[in-house]
């Protein structure tokens, strides 16, 4: 065993854990005050069910000995054979690590997916969509990427750190929840302003602190990749930050502080997929861009009509194909495992951005529709009302359920 590599997975599992919770944060201010502890409970919820789920056979399906490249035995069902002993010749840390690093990636990729159904969604048919998508879209596509047998990674396509397996993925099943639970009441004439973007600007704030681990951490040693990968994260978010305040400054003559926090998630999404592949000028490059084109991709829902609560399309389904293309033009061979960028990779990443987008926006409006027949996907009109905290849960963020501290 390396123990400085075991040690960095360790501490990355760590960082990517704090990720959901401050995703919760991050959501949880832009939503109405009544209805912040439901938000809440799609990110600490996923904590559990994933955790579980991904425990007893979603570590298989994902790395499992390949099936034809599509999926994953059950090799490891149960977590079977996953112990102390080193994950390969190549990664000397125990297989055990590699789980949990892992597992906290599964966690927090349905949790993204809250922010187009937030404020309106019941609870049992979330918990029912979760477990539902984590194994039959995220899994899938974590195995074609991920594995090295999976039919992505043999056909050439790369995916540093999830841009394709977690924010694609997500931010596409996104838009399709958004179009199949509609609007919320009143949208867009009724307007559902943050009710308390501290909370939000805190979120992501430790959104970028995680992120080293997310992306850092997938190197898979404690090494130069691993150093290269965190720099190019933080430059990217640093200027995706500027790019988008700026953006938004020349259409609206001010810069906000939510978009600056947009901006950053924006580019971190972004960079992800690129992080150990591209030079550090290139991640600012690749950064900047994402602010302005997922600055735009937000301006879409309001263009098509489509209701995004908290812009998760917008920013990692848009910024998750941007990061993955950009990765097939700008890959240097010489940082990684050889490789380069230019039109055969960008064609190969092409295919992978498809591939993964039709499959998570097949499968989960399949499921969404079963989940509707089965127990219904959107809370009453009365309870969206009055706030799904007190309906859902019996409880309120800022007083008494169903008193009046419940935020506009």
């Amino acid at each position: 065993m390396n123990s400085g590599d075991t040690a960095w997975m360790l501490v990355s599992t760590g960082l990517v854990m704090l990720m959901t919770p401050a995703l919760a944060m991050f959501y949880g201010g832009m939503v109405q005050g009544k209805n912040v502890l439901s938000t809440f409970m799609h990110s600490f919820f996923a904590l559990g069910v994933v955790t579980v789920q991904f425990a007893i056979i979603g570590y298989s399906l994902c790395f499992g000995p390949s099936w034809h490249g599509v999926i994953g035995g059950l090799d490891y069902l149960g977590l079977s054979g996953v112990g102390d002993q080193a994950l390969d010749s190549g990664h000397q840390f125990p297989i055990l690590a590699h789980f949990a690093y892992q597992c906290m990636f599964a966690v927090i990729s349905p949790a993204l997916i809250s922010g187009a159904y937030a404020e309106r969604m019941k609870f049992s048919a979330y918990v029912l969509f979760t477990l539902g998508w984590t194994t039959l879209v995220y899994d899938p596509i974590a195995h074609w990427s991920w594995h090295a047998d999976g039919w992505l990674a043999q056909l050439g396509a790369i995916d540093f750190a999830g841009g394709t397996v977690v924010h694609l993925s997500s931010g596409v099943s996104a838009l399709i929840c958004a179009l199949v639970i509609g609007k919320r009441r009143g949208y867009p004439a009724v307007r559902y302003p943050p009710h308390d973007l501290t909370m939000t600007v805190i979120g992501a704030g430790i959104l970028w602190f995680g992120w080293f681990g997310f992306n850092a951490g997938s190197a898979l040693h404690a090494d130069g990749l691993a150093s290269l990968a965190l720099v190019n994260t933080h430059l990217a978010a640093a200027a995706g930050a500027l790019t988008w305040a700026i953006a938004e400054g020349f259409r609206t003559r001010q810069a906000t502080m939510l978009g600056v926090a947009s901006g950053l998630v924006a580019a971190l999404v972004a960079i992800t997929p690129a992080a150990g592949f591209v030079s550090p000028m290139v991640a600012l490059g690749i950064g900047a861009a994402a602010g302005m084109i997922c600055y735009g991709g937000v301006l879409l829902k309001a263009r098509f009509g489509y209701d995004d609560a908290l812009d998760a399309f917008g920013v990692h389904g848009i910024g998750g194909a941007t990061g993955s293309l950009a990765t097939g033009l700008f890959a240097r061979a010489v940082l990684n495992n050889g490789h380069g960028g230019g039109l055969d990779l960008l064609a190969k990443q092409g295919i992978a951005v498809g591939a993964a987008a039709a499959w998570a926006a097949l499968v989960t409006f399949v499921l969404l529709k079963v989940i509707d027949a089965v127990v219904g996907l959107r809370v009453d009109q009365e309870v969206e009302h009055d706030g799904l905290d007190g309906a859902l849960h019996g409880e309120s963020a800022y007083g008494s359920p169903g008193g009046v501290a419940h935020g506009s």
